[in-house]
């Protein structure tokens, strides 16, 4: 663009220096030629042709007169044109100038862009990091099944005159160590909303199927099956908001049974949602 610039400076100064020469020119010129043509008629006419002679230098000057107006008018004509040129110019750097700081404006935003994604992304770790050490010692769960070894052959427990709590003894997981296999009850180590499920299942229709969670000895919901054909099967969940020392387990109900020959139909499993704070 400077380049273009330039070239414009130097041919609207070759324009001027040309009008100079012209209008110069035209006046010299004139002069010069009217001598030339004077001088040639005074050898070549006697002095009684002075009136054609003065006709035929009239008929020349404006021959001469419409050639220059012409160079003018072109000339004034280029000089217009770049004068246009210039203010082209003018307005490309106009908006080149524009272009470069909304450049320079985008890149300090990118680069605010980028060190915000930096920052956010190192708040995420630490972030992430802390709530992991805070809850560490807050994951508790377990889940377990009835039978801890399977043999194949169908194990009964119940029917009984009273209820009882099962056992389950094959565990899976017991994280937190809040579950006891040896007593069937989960022992609440934290306050906090817990979701457990459990299923009852039976393979003969003699008795029916039927348990309940427990909570603190209070009967929360009831698994129960019962048909003249066919297994028996039932399954519950429900979460429930305990507070620290809270138990929850199995109950079988009196004059019921439930039946498994280490398949695993018979389970019960508990995890903590999240704990509460008060």
């Amino acid at each position: 663009m400077k380049g273009l610039f330039c070239i414009l400076l130097l041919l609207e100064t070759f324009v001027f220096v040309v009008q100079q020469q012209v209008n110069g020119g035209l006046n010299g010129g004139e002069n010069e030629i009217s001598q030339q043509l004077s001088s040639e008629d005074r050898r070549q006419n006697p002095p009684q042709t002075d009136t054609l002679t003065a006709e035929a230098s009239t008929d020349s000057q404006q021959n001469r007169h419409l050639s220059f107006t012409d160079i003018h008018a072109a000339l004034k004509e280029l000089t217009a044109t770049v004068t246009e040129q210039k203010a082209n110019i003018r307005a490309l750097e106009t908006r080149l100038i524009d272009a470069e700081k909304t450049a320079e404006e985008q890149a300090l935003v990118l680069e605010e862009l980028n060190n915000k994604n930096y920052e956010i992304s190192n708040f995420t770790q630490s972030q992430v990091e802390g709530l992991r050490k805070e809850n560490r010692g807050r994951e508790i769960a377990f889940s377990a099944a009835l039978l801890q070894y399977g043999t194949g052959e169908i194990k009964n427990v119940g029917p009984f005159t009273t209820e009882i709590t099962v056992i389950y003894e094959k565990v899976f997981t017991n994280m937190g160590n809040a579950y006891n296999p040896f007593t069937g009850i989960f022992t609440a180590p934290l306050k906090g909303a817990y979701m457990f499920k459990f299923s009852v299942f039976s393979f003969g229709q003699s008795y029916s199927t039927t348990a309940s969670i427990v909570k603190n000895k209070e009967r929360i919901v009831v698994a129960h099956g019962n048909q003249p054909q066919g297994t028996l099967n039932s399954s519950k969940g429900v979460v429930l908001i305990l507070e620290v020392g809270d138990v929850v387990y199995v109950r079988l109900w009196s004059g019921t049974r439930i039946q498994d020959n280490g398949n695993n139909h018979n389970t019960f499993s508990g995890y903590l949602l999240f704990p509460l704070s008060g």
